[in-house]
């Protein structure tokens, strides 16, 4: 008894934090008179969702653009590791650029990529893959780098590929890293 009473208690808690903070969210509209289209009520903003929105056309061209530009961010920053593992003077060129390049605030690129490519789903996606694609590099690059140095040695002594060193050791090694 004494398990399920901790878990009611707890859920409570949970509800009753959730309760105070829209009964603040509505106090602060109501008190402070702020305007409905600064800030509705929690009840004008319930209200909303009810009317002639297409909330599953909506929710699939969002969901389209965030993992469109994820699997942008893979499909580029796995490629662009795999390439600074097999050379290391090519990392050294490119890494500090990107990690440079990286550090355009993301907010200021939005418009950028709006005027550019025009609004839709391409500059979205392109978006999506700009929060994603620096540390997607980065921890590929790290579990590329991590594999076991005596592995890759053996490998190479039995006359080992390129591709099947990749796809035999580092790869597989840098999984977690990539996950």
């Amino acid at each position: 008894m004494g398990k399920i009473g901790g878990h009611a208690r707890r859920w409570a808690l949970i509800i009753l934090a959730h309760l105070l903070v829209v009964l603040a969210w509505h106090l602060f509209v109501d008190w402070g008179e702020v305007p409905a289209y600064i800030m509705p009520t929690p009840m004008d903003t319930v209200l909303s969702l009810r009317g002639e929105y297409n909330w599953v056309h909506n929710t699939w061209i969002t969901a389209s653009e965030v993992f469109g530009g994820y699997i942008l961010a893979v499909v580029v920053g796995v490629g662009l590791a795999l390439l600074f593992s097999w050379f290391a003077t090519f990392a050294t060129f490119l890494m500090p650029l990107v990690v440079s390049l990286n550090m355009i605030p993301k907010v200021a690129l939005g418009p950028l990529f709006i005027v550019w490519f025009d609004y839709g789903l391409g500059p979205n996606i392109i978006i999506a893959f700009t929060i994603c694609f620096l540390p997607i590099l980065i921890t590929t690059t790290r579990g590329l780098q991590e594999v076991e140095p005596d592995l890759l040695d053996l490998v190479r002594s039995l006359n080992g590929s390129r591709w099947q060193i990749f796809t035999k050791i580092q790869l597989p090694g840098s999984l977690p890293y990539i996950f």
